[in-house]
Order: structure tokens, then C-alpha cells, then sequence
């Protein structure tokens, strides 16, 4: 571990000395983001820009086109207007990836996976961004940069040795809840059309009389899950590393459309104060006993892409995208995402334009009408000599003040806040995946692929035993059988006796 009194003081770009790299300032301990956090915008702008062209997460991907259709009325709780009335369709795009790896990885790496979707409403474009898992590693966006490096190639040996990632979850408890997730058979999905995805965020609800509540979207796969088994998923990497691809594309060409249906859970905006658990903690899910699930429609898969490039690569999804009736919340990750997506965009594909790529236009919007001019790979009209500002006497577009949303309560003191945990709020959550989520065997294999993780030649340092040993305490915590059979499988039972003694 560091030890701060013989390692160099953190600094910004520009040297001044970083007080706190965990915590981003907010207002409150469950308030927003404050945007004079230059630390976070310094370490996500620069973050943003490590690599070129290529995405620096979500590098491998592919996608399809599709409809979603409203099965339930929900015009009570939002009014998004592909909300509006059941059997509404709407135009949409998927793209789904891996997360960690680079463009030329395989498709049946152990990682999560991207579960990117955009819908075409007729009040702009809607981009819900998530993943195949209902929860992430981290719950402050200021730690995000970090993380990711760990999925990284080590910058000595440009090699991916293991003890990185288990160094840094075995230094970060708020981490085990997804790292169970990784390592259980959902880690390797056979494809995407086996998998379910999720919003993963608390997103916002508002409707037309200005209630707001609180929601998490689940998409569940009506072609039911499939995973590989670790050993079939490193068999497929070396026979077809472009597998899950592959069968979608497939799929989709036999007219076997693949079809998920969308649920939400929804809590109403006062109980978030008093909820047992944080609301917006992103490690964390909310129980469907309190908040049972709600299906709203159907999304469904029906045309495959023509030129990858042109729609695939460079197809952008950001949370800001959201349209009237949909909202963002507290959530300090979702907060940093809204900002530091576009960024990405802007960068990696060299354009403030990049709005124009035919996948991305709003194609079913009423009408677009901005202020917007010029910048690099301006390729439409550019609006010609209409009026470039605001306010104007010249007839050009106004606010719709029609469509506000709903003032959001506020309160706090701008600081760098810590979540409070305790060890229950660490360790139960995953103590029910390990007792009740999973069963029997994928226990079992939860454990080996752990075990062999842990394990693994590419480990890459002399002596793993203290990372192993730091990990040992979490899955002890988590259950006392979990830590048995890790401490069994890597050699250190003695040591696993000795920890849960203590």
C-alpha cells in the first residue's frame, strides 16, 4: 500500500496540490455536482482524450436498428412523448459492447457489457446508457479515470496483468457488489441478445402536472439468458473472437428479431430522503420487494447497420440526451456522465458537429432549430443568413417554457463529501447475490473464476499475497463460505482461518 509519507503530493496539471481525489465537491452529501470542480473536469477532460480515434471505453461494439412499442400506460408518471399511449412506436438504435477491452478484442473477454440505446421521439433524441449489470464498481465520477486504467494495459510492460484490477477493488469495497457480478457467469455472456440491460443510474420521471419521481429502467431479454462458462468463453476468444457479433447480426438476418421488454422501478421523490438505502448510489439496487417492476414496452431488433463505420463507430450516446418528461438525478456518476459524454464525442470524432452523422440526427424531431454555427464538419446548410442570436426581432426560435421541469430541491454545503458506509452497507448487498441470486453451481463457478483470476500468470508481481490476503477479508465479510472456498482455491485456507477469527 502507499505509503503518504514517502510518496510525492498529488497534484493538478498545473501543480497545485490535490487535497482529496475520492470525493467530488457537491452540494450536500447527496446533492449534485458544483461545476468549479476543476480537479474532476482536469482528471475527466484529460481522461477524455488519452486515445485517438478509438473509444477509450466501449471500444468493441455493434449495434442494430429497431422499434420500441408501449405495452403499459405510464402518461401518469412522465410526459415523454414515446410515452404517450400504448401500442406508440418509436424509431430506435442499439449499439452493444465490451467495456475494457480495445477495438480488435474478443467479444467473450470477462467484462461488462455496454447496453447503449437511442430513441428518435418527435421531441429530440433520448439516449438511455447502461450496461448489461444494475449497478457499477464506483459511486463518485472522480474515481472513474482510475478504475478504468486498472482494465488497462500496465504502462511498463503494455501487458494486462491481473494484480491491477484486484489491487484496486481489494482497496475499494464499494467495488465488490459489481466484481461478483463480473465473475459469475453473467460476466461472459454468449450474446447480446442472451443478456438483459439496464439504466443502472436513478434517472427522473416528471409529468404534465410537474410530479417528479425517481426511476431505474431493466430491460429483460425474451430470448432468455445465456452465458459461456469461463472455459467456453476463453475457447471462443481463440475460435471466433467476433462471436456475439456475429450472432446478432444473424439473428436478425433469419427474422429472429431479438426482443427485450422494459420495465421500471419507481419510487416517489419525497421517499428518497428517508429510503433505507442511498437512492443514488450507483453500487447499489433497489430491492423489487419495495420497488416491484413495472413493464412499459418492448424493444425489438430488426435491421442490421450498412457501413459499420458510418453507423456504429460513429454513433454517439450521452445521458444529456434526454427529452421533456425525463430527467437526471442526484446520482454523482450520472451527474459527471452528462458532461464528460459529449466531451468524449466532440473530441473523438473532431467535430462540435457531430450531431449531423445521419445515426445520430434527431430524425423524428418536429423540427431542429439552434443558434449553433459554424465549427469543424459543418456539412448541412448552417442555417444560411437567418439570425445567429437570442433574443432577436427577426422571427427567430424561441423557449417553450411549457416544457420546464420541475424545480428540484436542493440543499448542503458545497464540500467533498464521503458516502457513509458501514460494513453492512458494503458487504449486504452482495451477501444476498452470493445467498439468494445465485444458486448452487453458479456459486461454484463464482468462485473458480475468481480463483483463477487471482491466480493467473498474469498476476504479474512477485508476491500476490497481500493483494490476495485484502481480498480474502471482503469475501469473508461477504459470507464466510465465500472466503473458505477463495482461501481454498488460491492456497491460502490458513490465512482465511486467521481472518475470519478476527
Amino acid at each position: 500500500m502507499t505509503d503518504p509519507k514517502t510518496s510525492p503530493t498529488m497534484t493538478t496539471a498545473f501543480g497545485r496540490p490535490v487535497e482529496n481525489n475520492q470525493n467530488s465537491v457537491t452540494a450536500g452529501p447527496r446533492g449534485p455536482m458544483l461545476m468549479q470542480d476543476y480537479h474532476l473536469i482536469e482528471k475527466m477532460a484529460h481522461f477524455n482524450r488519452e486515445r485517438i480515434p478509438e473509444r477509450v471505453v466501449h471500444a468493441k461494439g455493434y449495434g442494430g436498428y429497431g422499434t420500441f412499442t408501449v405495452t403499459r400506460d405510464i402518461s401518469h408518471l412522465t410526459c415523454a412523448s414515446l410515452f404517450s399511449q400504448v401500442g406508440k412506436k418509436t424509431e430506435m438504435f442499439a449499439r452493444f459492447s465490451t467495456v475494457g477491452g480495445e477495438s480488435g478484442s474478443a467479444d467473450t473477454a470477462r467484462d461488462p457489457r455496454g447496453f447503449a440505446m437511442k430513441f428518435y421521439t418527435e421531441d429530440g433524441n433520448w439516449d438511455l446508457v447502461g450496461n448489461n449489470t444494475p449497478i457499477f464498481f464506483i459511486r463518485d465520477p472522480l474515481k472513474f479515470s482510475d478504475f478504468i486504467r486498472t482494465q488497462k494495459r500496465d504502462p511498463g510492460t503494455h501487458l494486462k496483468p491481473h494484480w491491477r484490477r484486484w489491487d484496486y477493488w481489494s482497496l475499494s469495497p464499494e467495488a465488490l457488489h459489481q466484481v461478483m457480478f463480473l465473475y459469475s457467469d453473467r460476466g461472459t455472456p454468449v450474446s447480446a441478445r442472451f443478456m438483459n440491460g439496464y439504466g443502472s443510474h436513478t434517472y427522473s420521471f416528471w409529468n404534465a402536472k410537474g410530479e417528479r419521481h425517481w426511476v431505474k429502467f431493466h430491460l429483460k431479454t425474451q430470448q432468455g439468458i445465456k452465458n459461456f462458462s469461463d472455459a467456453e468463453a476463453a475457447k471462443m476468444t481463440g475460435d471466433d473472437p467476433d462471436f456475439s457479433t456475429q450472432d446478432m447480426i444473424n439473428a436478425i438476418k433469419r427474422g429472429e428479431n431479438p426482443k427485450w421488454t422494459m420495465f421500471v422501478q419507481v419510487m416517489p421523490e419525497a421517499e428518497a430522503d428517508t429510503y433505507k438505502i442511498h437512492p443514488f448510489d450507483l453500487t447499489k439496487v433497489w430491492p423489487h420487494a419495495d420497488y416491484p417492476l413495472q413493464e412499459v414496452g418492448v424493444m425489438e431488433l430488426n435491421r442490421n447497420v450498412e457501413n459499420y463505420f458510418a453507423e456504429v463507430e460513429q454513433a454517439t450516446f450521452e445521458p444529456s440526451n434526454v427529452v421533456p418528461g425525463i430527467g437526471f438525478s442526484p446520482d454523482k456518476v450520472l451527474q459527471n456522465r452528462v458532461l464528460s459524454y459529449s466531451d468524449a464525442h466532440r473530441y473523438r470524432l473532431g467535430s462540435v458537429n457531430y450531431h449531423q452523422i445521419p445515426v445520430n440526427q434527431p430524425k423524428a424531431a418536429k423540427g431542429v432549430a439552434t443558434y449553433h454555427r459554424d465549427g469543424r464538419m459543418q456539412v448541412d446548410g448552417n442555417y444560411g443568413g437567418t439570425v445567429d442570436y437570442e433574443p432577436n426581432s427577426f422571427g427567430g426560435p424561441v423557449e417553450d417554457r411549457a416544457i420546464t421541469e420541475p424545480p428540484l430541491r436542493l440543499t448542503g454545503d458545497a464540500a467533498r463529501y464521503e458516502y457513509k458506509c458501514d460494513d453492512e452497507d458494503y458487504y449486504g448487498q452482495p451477501r444476498i447475490f452470493w445467498e439468494k441470486t445465485l444458486d448452487e453451481t453458479g456459486r461454484a463457478n463464482l468462485v473458480q473464476n475468481i480463483v483463477g483470476s487471482m491466480t493467473n500468470p498474469m498476476m504479474g508481481i512477485d508476491d500476490p499475497r497481500p493483494i490476495q490476503e485484502r481480498m480474502l477479508r471482503h469475501w469473508t465479510k461477504i459470507h464466510p463460505d465465500f472466503g473458505a472456498a477463495v482461501a481454498k482455491g488460491i492456497g491460502l485456507a490458513t490465512q482465511q482461518q486467521q481472518l475470519a477469527a478476527e
